[in-house]
């Protein structure tokens, strides 16, 4: 406030200094009159002249006037009207012979334009310097800490906090420039809080990781002690089968032939039966075994692969957070399309997971570990949500890809039969963290859906959800 008055009282002074020069150097003089007393006497004195016989070009010379007898062309008359020139009558001898005419207001008038132009042009002057002078001190005042305070800022949104903004004695804004320095003090303060926080949260993901690596890699060994120990049992109930069903027809053989020697043929065909009737119920319970220890041999063979992925995303954790999830490397090759198949079959903990065709063989570009991620995520949020069975359907499509080129697509469809998702949710849930109003009272992130979409973007391809009949997803990956 007191620099803006203050060069309001400069600016104030300027232009009174320049008026009062103006004023004393204009309003001092009068305008000159004539002093008809002496016309007069010249005017006697040139009559007198005139009647010695002196010439008129002598008379005109000596008096500084111009003589205008009657009868000659009145121009110089009207000349001399028109320039404010004192025109006398010429009477030398009582009667007006002519007119005698001086040009006496020329000088003075072409001295007093020369004065107001030089008066006017030390005004201009005066003023001119004076607006310099005030410009100079509104941008030494007033411009040049804005100037600096655009840096400033420009300087904090680049990131750039060790930049200190200096605060001068006479600074209008010095209020203002100490806050934002304190601000730029306080954001850096704040950014090395922030990372000292996400380091710590990395560690801790870290730690975690590293501590779900060692119950996985206990679940992983149990895992291959139970596959080794059910081939073993599978290999020795089949040898034991076959050993019991030579044994049993060779005694079978041996009885007959005793009986028929000692016995009747009845007799010897009551003792077939029996052996027969024994060894039956003893195959069938070896059957029933080696059935129930290929189905706990395959049980342990998914965990041990469920164990395997859980395995390489702990890798990923280690590097990333789910703040960084963009971050996670997604590496495209050439994959067979059977393994999307194969993915879909090995879900067998999601309930009924109906295959309606066969995939069509092709090459596709994929990363196998995040398409398997991919098919689990989206046949897990059908599960959790829809409680249904899940239909599966491969076609081939083709359309334009990402790069605007024409492409040929595999179009994996996911469909259930559930309620579906609300239409005004639709847009929103492949969002990061989003979760619509059915993830009420539902364990979850938000971030299933999202996976699902950068994966699937990562590896050229895309995906659609909507609403038919059921919720529906369609997987597309982009043919070699």
């Amino acid at each position: 406030m007191k620099y803006r008055n203050g060069i309001v009282i400069v600016y104030i002074l300027i232009m009174l200094g320049a008026l009062a020069g103006l004023w004393f150097t204009t309003g001092g003089k009068t305008a000159p009159k004539r002093d008809m007393v002496a016309y007069n006497d010249e005017l006697h004195r040139i009559g007198k002249a005139y009647l010695e016989g002196q010439a008129r070009e002598s008379i005109e010379e000596q008096f500084s006037c111009k003589l205008v007898l009657a009868g000659e062309p009145e121009a110089e008359v009207m000349r001399a009207y028109s320039e404010y020139g004192l025109v006398m009558d010429f009477a030398p001898e009582g009667e007006v012979i002519g007119k005698v005419i001086w040009h006496d207001v020329g000088g003075d008038f072409q001295g007093s334009r020369n004065t107001f132009r030089r008066t006017f042009l030390i005004f201009w002057a005066v003023v001119f310097v004076g607006g310099l002078l005030f410009l100079m001190a509104i941008d030494w005042f007033l411009l040049r800490p804005t100037r600096e305070m655009r840096g400033f800022a420009g300087e904090i949104a680049k990131g750039n906090l060790d930049v200190p903004l200096p605060i001068r004695k006479h600074n209008p804004f010095g209020n203002l420039v100490e806050g934002f320095d304190l601000m730029r003090e306080e954001l850096k303060a704040s950014r090395m809080r922030e990372a000292e926080a996400e380091k710590a949260k990395k560690e801790l993901v870290a730690e975690l990781a590293h501590d779900i690596k060692t119950p996985v890699a206990t679940i992983r060994a149990t895992c291959e002690v139970m596959e080794l120990r059910q081939r073993r049992l599978i290999e020795k109930l089949s040898v034991d089968s076959v050993a019991a069903e030579a044994a049993a027809a060779e005694a079978a053989g041996n009885a007959t032939a005793v009986v028929g020697g000692l016995k009747t043929t009845e007799a010897a065909g009551a003792t077939g039966n029996a052996g027969a009737i024994a060894e039956t119920q003893d195959s069938s319970k070896k059957a029933q075994a080696i059935a129930e220890a290929r189905d706990v041999l395959e049980k342990a063979q998914t965990i041990a692969h469920k164990t395997e992925t859980i395995q390489q995303l702990m890798d990923n954790v280690f590097q990333t957070t789910l703040e960084e999830l963009d971050r996670i490397e997604v590496n495209r090759a050439e994959e067979s399309s059977g393994m999307v198949e194969e993915y879909f079959r090995n879900l067998r903990n999601y309930g009924n997971i109906i295959l309606e065709n066969s995939i069509p063989q092709c090459l596709v570009f994929m990363d196998r570990l995040r398409m398997e991620q991919v098919i689990d995520n989206v046949v897990g949020n059908s599960h959790k949500y829809a409680g249904t069975d899940i239909h599966v359907r491969f076609d081939e499509i083709a359309m334009k890809a990402a790069d605007s080129e024409e492409a040929k697509f595999l179009r994996i469809r996911v469909h259930d039969d559930g309620p579906g998702a609300p239409e005004d949710e639709l847009p929103m849930l492949m969002e990061k963290y989003y979760r619509g109003n059915a993830a009420k009272g539902k364990t979850g992130f938000g971030l299933g859906l999202y996976l699902v979409r950068s994966y699937m973007e990562k590896q050229g391809g895309g995906v659609e959800v909507y609403n038919d009949h059921g919720f529906t997803v369609d997987l597309y990956l982009r043919k070699v």
